[in-house]
């Protein structure tokens, strides 16, 4: 099976009922989801959103997994694939495939996707489509990457403020302070 355009809608919903103060920003991204999944196709000359699904794992002592990627580090993020179910599945097989990460899991109350960042038609490697970014918060143990994953240098575990997306960092940080 793969994801459908409700199941985007849906997320997209969810997100926006548990995070009001980003509506205003995200409701064109809504409506043209909304569109796209009552028509079942892009009427937009292929410039329809395209949409990325990311984990953000963050380990007990609060630093955050990111893979190798052009020659630094970054959060892993990935189109969804037609044996992805759902978005979330789709981050979490990224992960799997890159580093092998097992033992995860979502705190309680966290169903829907942590944040949902929005990047503009230019701004990123996807050409003229505005790209959405479902991100998926998961907990795990530093363990849960065997360390010559680690060592051999495909991923790694950075602090918080080494983050390279302010979005991310941001609300991890609000998240995290709150939990403690």
């Amino acid at each position: 099976m793969s994801i459908r355009e409700d199941q985007i809608v849906r997320e997209l919903s969810h997100y926006i009922y548990e995070h009001p103060d980003e509506q205003m920003a995200l409701m064109p991204v809504y409506d043209a989801a909304r569109d796209y999944a009552q028509r079942g196709t892009c009427t937009h000359d292929r410039r329809c959103p395209l949409v990325t699904a990311g984990a953000v794992v963050v380990d007990e002592r609060n630093r955050v997994l990111s893979l190798r990627h052009e020659g630094a580090f970054a959060l892993a993020e990935a189109e969804p694939e037609a044996q992805d179910d759902s978005l979330s599945e789709a981050a979490l097989r990224l992960l799997t495939e890159a580093v092998g990460i097992r033992e995860v899991w979502t705190e309680p109350d966290s169903d829907g996707p942590f944040l949902i960042d929005v990047t503009t038609a230019g701004h990123h490697r996807y050409g003229p489509r505005l790209r959405i970014g479902f991100r998926y918060l998961f907990r795990a143990h530093s363990v849960a990457i065997a360390p010559m994953v680690i060592e051999a240098g495909p991923a790694a575990w950075m602090p918080l403020e080494e983050i390279g997306i302010p979005s991310v960092r941001n609300r991890l940080h609000r998240h995290l302070i709150g939990a403690r």
